[in-house]
């Protein structure tokens, strides 16, 4: 389980959260750009750090200001999918997959057992050697996710991990991907704008205003929502799909 309860003074507002993730839960954060999403992942990854409160995974603390503890973010063992999915765009798909493992000083017959595994779960093990930086938008995001789950992670965090994709192609890869998160059973935070993600990936959802939680429950309950329903920045772009 993860346990947040954090405060963060932001430029325009005060971050205040506190929320649990169950295990094998996803929670989707939803909101307007700007809300305080983006910095509650990075918070919890370690990436940036809170002013007061605690952050626990499985009961240990990963930051907590009572005590003044911070694990460092490479210690934490999160799999983080970045909004630009962030990979080394000169480095093969193979080798942006087995960084994580590199570094964890495994040796080259464990990496290769590992990374044809996840490779070929994705889809992806013909293009193997294709720079990452030449493949297409939906290969590089199932190499993003192959990259985090394939360190075995006890935390998933995605920061809009669809929106690189056209339309077409989001409709499928949310079943995939939130099929891929669940066999992985552990917490997920899932940051979007589109209804349609938090309807077919959720479990639960979150809406954050101005780093408050205003709205909480179920994912099917969120169209009921008459807030997002409302808002222009999270309305579905295409209802056709």
């Amino acid at each position: 389980m993860l346990e947040i309860d954090v405060e963060k003074q932001l430029r325009d507002f005060k971050l205040e959260v506190k929320i649990e993730v169950a295990e094998g839960e996803i929670l989707m954060l939803v909101g307007d750009n700007g809300c305080g999403k983006t910095t509650l992942l990075n918070l919890v990854a370690g990436l940036i750090s809170p002013d007061s409160g605690r952050i626990a995974l499985d009961g240990r603390p990963l930051y907590d200001s009572a005590f003044r503890i911070s694990v460092a973010p490479e210690v934490r063992n999160i799999g983080y999918v970045f909004q630009s999915y962030a990979l080394f765009p000169h480095m093969s798909v193979y080798d942006n997959v087995a960084f994580g493992l590199r570094t964890r000083k495994l040796s080259e017959q464990e990496i290769e057992f590992l990374v044809k595994d996840h490779l070929e779960a994705a889809g992806l093990w013909e293009i193997r050697r294709a720079k990452a930086g030449s493949i297409s938008g939906g290969q590089k995001q199932r190499v993003a996710l192959a990259r985090a789950l394939i360190i075995e992670p006890r935390l998933l965090l995605l920061d809009e991990p669809l929106s690189a994709l056209d339309v077409r192609k989001q409709a499928a890869m949310r079943r995939d991907l939130r099929e891929k998160i669940h066999s992985c059973g552990v917490p997920s935070i899932i940051v979007t704008h589109d209804l349609r993600d938090v309807a077919c990936i959720g479990d639960r959802a979150c809406l954050i205003e101005k780093g408050k939680i205003a709205l909480s429950g179920e994912a099917d309950d969120v169209i009921g929502w008459g807030a997002i329903a409302n808002s222009d920045v999270i309305k579905p772009k295409d209802s056709t799909v």
